[in-house]
């Protein structure tokens, strides 16, 4: 059975470019006879707002959003699926990656200063530090290696690992979990096999498949992925919460409806016909990927 999830962060009012991503997990999930879950990314607990988990709830409900598993609201919520209850079982991924675990103690600055490519410069690969030792944080040694999988929209994808994420953080100075190794656990958790994102996190798929080949979670592997351009506004950047991007609270507030939302989805997908609902676009005959320039997403309202 095919096994999605919508992944929302609270650390910012949802955008447009939030709704058309859960928009099409949905589609894909639904056309499949699937289960959803919702899974809300609560990692860096100094960026999650109150108001911003409670965006992400009024904001699914509004776009007619319905989900098989997770939680149902703010409070059970933060009671029994927050990510931050879950750091025992991202520390135990993390062991099992083993001697390729080091400490590095190098702050962004000192990185960006002695790198040539962006990338890691191997400062403390081979130091030795403590791991775990006060102002260091947990990286994994990479190799030069390539990973390839086959996109179930861009198509065959080969990611070079050094040069695209050498050596990533997988546990923060701040001991707090990375992205990386806590969307894996979760994934592997759940038993998710369809991911949607965006065309910007190929690097980190490609990071997440090499890790679970790491650790011998093999069914990982076999997941589907699906990475969708990105919607852009009017100045030609990505929309992002940190940017300030017009926000979903922001059309609720002018009376703008989630009908809008979904027609303009369809459109970008090449579907003319009328729109009103999700249930609508999962009736409507649209081909997943779209064909032609309907792959290439335009700039967003």
């Amino acid at each position: 059975m095919v096994r999605s999830r919508l992944a929302p962060t609270p650390s910012g009012y949802l955008h447009l470019g939030n709704a058309w991503n859960f928009g099409l997990t949905w589609l894909l999930t639904r056309r499949a006879g699937g289960r959803l879950r919702l899974r809300i990314d609560d990692l860096d607990a100094p960026r999650v707002r109150p108001e911003y988990l409670e965006d992400i709830f009024r904001t699914l409900e509004w776009l007619g959003l319905d989900w098989d598993e997770g939680p149902g609201g703010p409070e059970d919520h933060r009671r029994h699926f927050s990510q931050q209850n879950r750091h025992a079982r991202y520390r135990e991924l993390l062991q099992a990656l083993g001697p390729r675990l080091f400490a590095c103690r190098c702050s962004r600055r000192e990185i960006q200063a002695a790198s040539r490519d962006g990338q890691y410069p191997g400062t403390c690969r081979e130091l030795g530090l403590p791991l775990g030792g006060p102002g260091t944080a947990l990286r994994v040694r990479t190799e030069a290696v390539t990973i390839t999988w086959d996109d179930g929209w861009l198509g065959p994808q080969a990611v070079a690992l050094e040069a695209s994420m050498r050596d990533p953080v997988l546990w923060r100075k701040d001991d707090i979990p990375a992205y990386q190794i806590a969307t894996l656990a979760d994934d592997l958790d759940h038993g998710i096999n369809l991911v949607v994102r965006g065309a910007d996190l190929l690097d980190s798929t490609a990071i997440q498949r090499w890790l679970a080949r790491e650790i011998g979670a093999g069914r990982f592997l076999e997941a589907q992925f699906f990475h969708h351009p990105l919607l852009k506004g009017p100045d030609g950047a990505k929309l992002s919460k940190s940017a300030g991007s017009y926000s979903l609270q922001a059309w609720r507030a002018e009376g703008r409806t989630a009908a809008e939302v979904w027609q303009q989805l369809a459109r970008a997908l090449g579907w003319a016909g009328p729109v009103g609902s999700l249930q609508d676009l999962l009736a409507a005959p649209i081909a997943l990927p779209p064909a032609g320039d309907h792959a290439h997403w335009p700039g967003g309202a």
